[in-house]
């Protein structure tokens, strides 16, 4: 991956807002990193050894919410001084600013004289559209007694910090519709890298779904587990979360829970599977893509980022299928989409599903960011 000559005396400046996992966020971050090999990076937390080397192999610089105490384990519990941590990060003097940020690394402040380009992967989802889904009146405990209090405030500020962003790329159709609705704000579509590459499919007969999820209540993996429990269905789970024990409490006997698998174990595990279950809704969604890249279809709750990329039987335009949706997020619309799955396994043909991920694949994500900083380049400093 080389940087196009117009870029290399580019001083840029990355911000993330947290390093603790090689995530869907984590992914672009790397592609950013590759492309600008000197640019420092700032962050609120980072656990050494969490993400890949290309990622640590460059300057991190983090917040104070990194000396904090459990900051490593349980950083979320200091979600309301997270503007303030991102306030307070010294960047240094550059000509562009690239942020990664589904929480508050757009909330930075910029040096004089640069631009800033910010990557969002979702707006602030624990104030915004999943306010519920984390602190609702069913969730209990103290975060949901306290939240009420510290939302509107973090909404405040989640808009106000948008004076310090020239430019917005939204990862999906789906969120550039979010940054207009709570942004007021035009972005850019550029979907997300998947290293499609890595991926193969195998011949032969499969005997299981598989999920593969951060465990936490947005996820809906519930669904999931409680449908393949139900119906006897094979499933694995790979993944982790402060969802875990509820889940196992749900699952039935068919259900096998795996934890975070090595990234090495992940063509395996998809290639392997009847279908990849994503029962949550999702700002875009790279395991579908990843589950298409190794052959195998998806069956996806019909909203949110999986509408551009999963292709149901129906539709119109496409001679190909790669997955189905259901249309309720409960157990029995779930298992009637296993079901319609299940009866015409002939539309979801191996190659197609191959030629449709490719299309998304880390090197044209990359092309696509550089040819996106030129345009920044060649409006702001014209």
């Amino acid at each position: 991956m080389q940087i196009c000559d117009e870029l290399k005396d580019l001083r840029v400046v990355l911000v993330h807002d947290w390093l603790t996992g090689m995530r869907g966020g984590e992914k672009v971050l790397e592609v950013f990193c590759r492309l600008f090999p000197k640019a420092p990076l700032y962050t609120l937390v980072h656990i050494k050894g969490s993400v890949s080397k290309t990622i640590e192999d460059r300057p991190i610089h983090t917040s104070f919410i990194d000396r904090l105490p459990l900051a490593h384990s349980h950083y979320r519990y200091y979600l309301p001084l997270f503007p303030l941590a991102a306030g307070m990060l010294k960047l240094p003097p550059c000509d562009l600013v690239l942020s990664s940020s589904h929480c508050v690394a757009k909330g930075v402040k910029v040096p004089t004289g640069a631009a800033h380009a910010a990557y969002v992967h979702t707006p602030m989802r624990y104030v915004w559209d999943m306010y519920d889904d984390y602190f609702g009146k069913d969730k209990g405990g103290l975060a949901s007694k306290i939240m009420p209090f510290v939302r509107p405030h973090l909404q405040r500020w989640d808009v106000g910090s948008n004076d310090q962003v020239d430019f917005f790329w939204a990862n999906s159709k789906h969120v550039a519709k979010r940054i207009k609705r709570h942004y007021a704000r035009d972005s850019i579509v550029i979907n997300p890298p998947v290293e499609a590459g890595r991926f193969t499919p195998q011949a032969g007969e499969t005997d299981y779904y598989l999920v593969l999820s951060a465990l936490v209540p947005y996820k809906r993996v519930d669904l999931a587990v409680a449908a393949c429990s139900r119906s006897g269905r094979r499933l694995k789970v790979v993944g982790k979360g402060p969802d875990l024990e509820r889940l196992k409490s749900l699952a039935g006997p068919t259900v096998e829970f795996l934890g975070w698998q090595p990234d090495e174990d992940l063509p395996g595990l998809y290639a392997g599977a009847k279908a990849l279950l994503f029962p949550g809704e999702e700002d875009f969604g790279i395991t579908p893509l990843e589950s298409m890249a190794s052959g195998v279809p998806v069956v996806a709750y019909g909203k949110g980022g999986a509408l551009e990329t999963v292709i149901p039987p129906e539709a119109s335009d496409k001679s190909f299928a790669t997955g189905v949706f259901f249309a309720e997020q409960n157990v029995d619309s779930l298992l009637g989409a296993l079901d319609r799955l299940e009866s015409q396994p002939e539309l979801f043909e191996k190659e197609a599903m191959v030629k449709h991920a490719q299309a998304f694949d880390t090197e044209a994500f990359a092309q696509r960011i550089a040819e996106a900083v030129l345009k920044v380049c060649e409006i702001k400093f014209k």
